[in-house]
Formats: C-alpha cells, structure tokens, sequence
C-alpha cells in the first residue's frame, strides 16, 4: 500500500481561540485531567488556580477571610480583597495574557498561573460565572464552556469589596468525577499554614493558623512528640520550621510563593545545607549530613519573584541564584537558637550523635552489601532499566519516568514486553518481601532483595537520588499479592517515608474480569463493572484473571499505558499516621486486626 499524501495548505492552518486551546489541550495548563481520585487531578488544580488569586490579595494586605462553598459539583469561591476592576472583569477571565500579574508592583510575590489560572478555570467549565465588587458597584459575567452567555453590571450598596467565582467543572472533559472532601481539606490547611492570619471557610469549616510552618509540623507529627521544641523562623521572604523524630530519613514539605514544590529543589537543598552548616558551626564538629539530618521533618517556605521551575507542574525549583542567602538566613537563625535555647540544643545535639553512632555501626554492613552486589553482578539483578531517568533533569521526558515492582517472572516478562523502553523500568520481585515492620535500617543491607530494591530506585544515599518520577506496586489481586503490597509498603514508609509523603508511590489496578463478544472487549476492576458489562454486551465470554502472569503483552500494554493505566496514589495523610498504620496492619496486634477483618467482611457480605 502506497503513502497517504497530505496537503499541506492554507486549509491545512487553524487558528484557535485562546480558551479552544485550552480545551483542546487540557494537559499543557493543569497537567493530569483525572477524576478527583487523586490530589493531583485537574479539578484542583482549578480550585487552587481560582483561590491563589484570593490569596494573593490576602498577601498584598486585602482581605483577610475567603469563603469556598461545595454544593455536588459546584464550587463557589468569594474573597474580600479589592475585586478585579470592573471594566476588566471578562477579560481577566477570558482573555490569555491578561492579568494584573504582569506588574510587580500590584503582585510581587504572585502564587497563581500568570494571566492563564482564571481563563483555565473558565475554558474547563461546563458553568462559570465571575462577579466582581467594587465600591458598592458590581460586574457579573457567567459563561458556558468559555463562552460569554450573560454581562451585567449595577449596584451592590450591600456587598463589601472583593471577587466570588463560581464553576463546575465540565464532564466533556473530567468525565464522571467526583470532588473528595479529604483533599480539599488538606489543600485549605496547607493555605492555612502558610499564610498566617488568612481564614478561610470552607461549607462553614474554618481553617487558620497562628504559628504558620510550625502549625504544620505540628499538625503532621500528631500526637507523636518532637525530639526538641520545633524552631520557627519567620522573615519577610522566608520561613521555617524544623524538628527531628525517632523516624528514618527526611522529611520535608517546601514551598515557593504558597506552591507546594514536592520534589523539593534549590530552595530545599539550600535548607538542608543551611541546617548543616548551623550545627557544625554550633558544636564546632565536623558532622556528615547524614548525622545532622535523619530523621528531620521540616518546612520552608519562600516568595521570589519570577521563580523558575523544572517542569511545567511545578514540582521541583530549579532558581539558584537563591541558594546562598537561604543557606545563610537558616545558619544564623539555627546558630542563635541554639545558643537562646541550651536545653533544646541538648536535645539536639544528643539526637546527632546517636545518628553518627548508627551510621558507623552501619558501615560495615553497608560496605558488605555492596561487596556482595559486586560479586552476583555488574547489574542490579531483576531490574530491566527504561534508557531516561527522572533525576537527569535535560530529558524533556522525566516527568513521565517509572519503574513497575512486579511480582514473579511471568508478569515481569509480560510487562517488558509492553512497556515503553524509554521511560519504563520493570523489576521482578523473587517472592515476598521481608517484613521489616519491627526490624532496624541495618535490614535493608543485609536483605538481598531490600537491598537491591533500593540501589534499583536511586536511594542508597536519599531521596534526591530518586531515578523514577512513579515508584509502582504491581501485584496480583489475590490475597498473596496483596500481602505483597502491604509488605512493600511497610518497607517504603518505614525507610523512604519522603517518597510517600513527596508522592511518588502507586499502585496500579490490574483487572479482575475480561468481559467480550466478537465486537467488543471490556476489562472490569469489580464484581459491580463485571455486571455492568454483561448488560451492555449481553451474550459474552468472562475470564477471572487469576493473576498478572496470565495478561498477555498485548493487553499489558494497555493497562501500564500511561494515559490509561489505573494508579492509586499513595496519599499520607498526616506523619504521624504513618506509624499507627503500620503498628495496626504488621505488628503484633493480632486479635484487634483479626476482629477488623472479620467486621469488614460481614459489612462486604451484607
């Protein structure tokens, strides 16, 4: 069959309204479109695009309460700042470009999208709607899928200054989604903190702080105490808060212009290189990073103009012209609190050295791990490594890098075969994974496995070393393979809890049921999908799939599919939730998690 030729005219150029655009190309302005199942999907990335812009009067010194309301899909924002100029007001909200952003002098420290958040909003809108107070005058104008309906202006003697935005967003594009309470909550919280002073409503819930980042740190930890009373610093561009717990690793929870930064960068290596350089300076020691910083949970928060960023979602700053004054600012501010506060610099300093104690017991260990690596093979053995990594930052692919943990040989060669080479890595599982729920770090170095799991992710010496932007549990969804699961994740959240808490941990749902006629082929996650489809195709075969290793390649390819594969986020929601979980589900607690299962099933049953 010969070549299909295309002509490539003036018929073959399109020009887009600016909202089309956005429409048709969803992705490039909220990232993921999702369902709301996840904290990353589209639909709060439009909330918290239309609330930056409530904040951002907060921080400019108007208006000091914002409203949200939720009615089904709803959602209503009102602030009480100054209100967008009332003939301005449809081109604030339609017009690409156009924003008051664009003069540092109205916004110096701006938190949303610069004349696109609102227009986003709009465009992904099935009903929008803006009304803008002023001086007891008001300019109201609803839209349809970005489409101006309705202009109206007049007089509002009633109505104090301020902004109320309306939308619901559009199910051409979102689908059948549905708004879940638990994150909204957190994303108002984290305003909250980081904006000390702000109230913020939301369905009559208040959420506000006093303290900001330590209110954070406060709030994650629980009821689990602090080794020492947590250090708050707050100046005009930067805050911080640190502690240390009994935990592994490091914590952190950083933050550019009230954009939550979860894979760190300048700003939060500064931090830690800051926090180092004040206890060395304080002790007069010569302490590894590692001694001053495991088991640390900290916040940092900066405002910076014109920040520049390593992807397009903002996850991770890439600005280093910062990086000197913050080092500096956290060293002083360390330096003095220490000496204002002896007896929780004791605490400190006693905390540092049990580190340095431990990380000397554990070189030996260390060192006949990688010995022994050396000696099996050249490579990590197990794992089939895709040809981009998330940690070289010049692949303009990074963001999309994984790595599947699959159970057994059979599904790993399934999913090698489908996989994409350059952005997907598979490793093999032996069998089940050691259970470390009660066993020290030193564990990870001596099982063979847990070892070279780690060396596999990048993570020997921390998180920065990360080499897959989605760590991804795949098991069977049996009862062996669930166990599997859970042993996985006892293992990343008692060693790696910042890869949980940072959000890079999945775990991808694999079919239960293949459901098809001759024309057609539905694979079902459910009992309840399985009926679903046997209605729809009436005269159909169903397979139960017993486990990953009966997926064909073919059929692989389209649940590891990233824009089709369904992944479960890890969601942490708080620190100290962490250790109540795992006590629970893999200590000792026999009979309490025997009657849990027992309850659940009977509620499943009935």
């Amino acid at each position: 069959m010969g070549k299909v030729k295309i002509v490539y005219d003036e018929n073959a150029i399109q020009t887009l309204d600016a909202l089309e655009h956005i429409r048709l190309r969803t992705g490039m302005y909220i990232g993921r479109i999702g369902d709301g199942s996840n904290p990353a999907d589209g639909i709060y990335v439009m909330l918290k695009e239309v609330i930056d812009n409530s904040v951002d009067e907060f921080i400019m010194g108007e208006g000091r309460k914002i409203e949200i309301r939720r009615d089904g899909p709803q959602i209503t924002i009102r602030d009480f700042g100054r209100g967008i100029p009332l003939g301005k007001v449809v081109d604030c909200v339609s017009q690409i470009n156009t924003g008051g952003k664009y003069n540092d002098d109205v916004f110096q420290f701006s938190v949303g999208l610069n004349g696109v958040g609102t227009k986003a909003v709009n465009a992904l809108s099935s009903e929008f709607e803006v009304v803008s107070y002023r001086d007891h005058k008001m300019m109201r104008a609803r839209f349809q899928r970005g489409r101006i309906v309705e202009q109206k202006g007049g007089k509002a003697p009633k109505e104090a200054n301020g902004t109320l935005i309306r939308f619901i967003p559009d199910e051409e594009i979102f689908g059948n989604y549905e708004w879940r309470e638990d994150y909204i909550e957190r994303r108002l919280l984290y305003y909250a903190f980081l904006n000390a002073g702000l109230q913020l409503v939301y369905n009559g819930k208040k959420f506000s702080s006093k303290s900001g980042l330590a209110d954070l740190l406060l709030h994650e930890l629980g009821e689990t105490p602090p080794v020492y009373e947590i250090l708050h610093c707050r100046q005009e561009r930067l805050e911080f808060a640190l502690s240390h717990t009994q935990n592994y690793g490091e914590t952190y929870f950083s933050f550019v212009n009230g954009q939550y930064t979860n894979d760190g960068g300048s700003h939060q290596s500064a931090f830690r290189e800051g926090i180092l350089k004040g206890v060395n300076e304080f002790t007069k020691g010569g302490f590894a990073g590692e001694d001053v910083r495991d088991g640390i949970i900290g916040a940092v928060a900066i405002k910076l103009q014109d920040p520049v960023f390593e992807s397009q979602t903002k996850n991770k700053l890439g600005s280093t012209e910062i990086r000197s004054w913050i080092v500096n600012a956290v060293r002083e501010e360390l330096v003095l609190w220490l000496h204002r506060n002896p007896q929780e610099a004791e605490k400190l300093v006693a905390k540092v050295k049990q580190n340095q104690k431990l990380r000397k017991e554990l070189s030996a260990i260390k060192k006949e791990a990688r010995e022994r690596a050396r000696k099996v093979a050249i490579r990590i053995p197990k794992l089939i490594d895709c040809k981009q990594h998330f940690n070289q930052p010049k692949h303009k692919r990074r963001e999309e890098t994984s790595i599947f943990l699959t159970e057994g040989d059979s599904a790993g060669g399934a999913m090698i075969q489908a996989r994409d080479v350059q952005t997907q890595a598979i490793y093999s599982l032996k069998g089940k994974p050691l259970n470390t729920f009660s066993l020290g770090r030193e564990a990870v170095y001596k099982n063979e496995e847990l070892y070279n799991i780690m060396r596999a992710l990048g993570l020997e010496e921390d998180i920065e070393g990360l080499r897959y932007n989605q760590v991804i549990i795949a098991t069977d969804a049996d009862v062996d393979g669930m166990h599997i699961r859970n042993l996985l994740l006892t293992y990343f959240l008692k060693y790696f809890e910042e890869l949980v808490v940072s959000g890079h941990l999945y775990i991808l749902e694999t079919p239960l049921f293949r459901v098809r006629n001759k024309s057609r082929t539905i694979y079902c996650y459910s009992e309840s999908e399985r009926d679903e489809a046997l209605e729809k195709l009436k005269k159909a075969e169903i397979t139960r799939f017993k486990g990953l290793g009966e997926i064909s390649p073919k059929e692989f390819k389209f649940f590891i599919d990233p824009e089709e594969a369904r992944l479960t986020q890890v969601v942490i929601d708080k620190v100290s939730t962490i250790s109540e979980a795992l006590s629970f589900y893999m200590g000792k607690n026999t009979p309490k998690r025997k009657e849990f299962i027992i309850n659940n099933l009977i509620a499943d049953i009935a």
